[in-house]
């Protein structure tokens, strides 16, 4: 079986520059279909346009065929509405699009006690599990491994460290195929490696 091919759903996660996304990109484009990118990043700073832009050259050299959807808060719904039997799906990234919904109410939250999310994260990280559990293409999920460092300082920080590994094991279960990326190398967590 060639690296090619793909399992229904394929969960990739790794820490930080860790070669995630190349490894995803390898994979959808090594499927021989048609592939839309979802974008979840949102341009809220200099560094973070820095980042879309730099990610924008990067899939324009090498994949200026693939169709681009940016979707920061209903990823559920942009997969529903992307995914055929005939194309691959490719999500980047899970965390960002935690992080959107997190700060989708431009709320302050407290540096010490319970973090409320707003009543929009239960609502689409349902609907993603939910399309994830349904969706009848090939889809391709990134995310970041954000818990194995120190416990981070502030309330809001370790939330989302905590639902970062929760959402990671939810999706996990629902996929196929599982890899974790270090250092551009992938290491098949769960699935038959190709």
């Amino acid at each position: 079986m060639s690296e090619g091919i793909l399992n229904q759903r394929t969960l990739i996660f790794g820490g930080a520059r860790s070669g995630k996304s190349a490894q995803a990109e390898r994979l959808a484009a090594a499927a021989g279909k048609p592939v839309t990118y979802i974008a979840t990043a949102a341009i809220g700073d200099d560094e973070m346009a820095a980042r879309i832009a730099a990610h924008r050259r990067q899939r324009g050299a090498h994949h200026a065929d693939w169709e681009t959807v940016e979707e920061q808060l209903a990823l559920g719904d942009a997969i529903a509405r992307c995914s055929t039997s005939g194309n691959v799906v490719l999500v980047d990234c899970l965390t960002v699009w935690l992080s959107n919904l997190l700060f989708s109410e431009n709320r302050d939250y407290p540096e010490v006690g319970e973090v409320e999310p707003p009543p929009r994260f239960a609502v689409e990280r349902a609907r993603l599990l939910q399309v994830l559990a349904q969706v009848e293409g090939e889809v391709v999920l990134v995310s970041n491994e954000v818990g194995m460092g120190i416990v981070p300082q502030g309330a809001v920080s370790r939330w989302f460290v905590d639902e970062a590994g929760r959402l990671n094991q939810a999706v996990a279960a629902i996929c196929e195929r599982v890899q974790f990326v270090a250092a551009g190398l992938p290491l098949e967590l769960k699935g038959r490696a190709c």
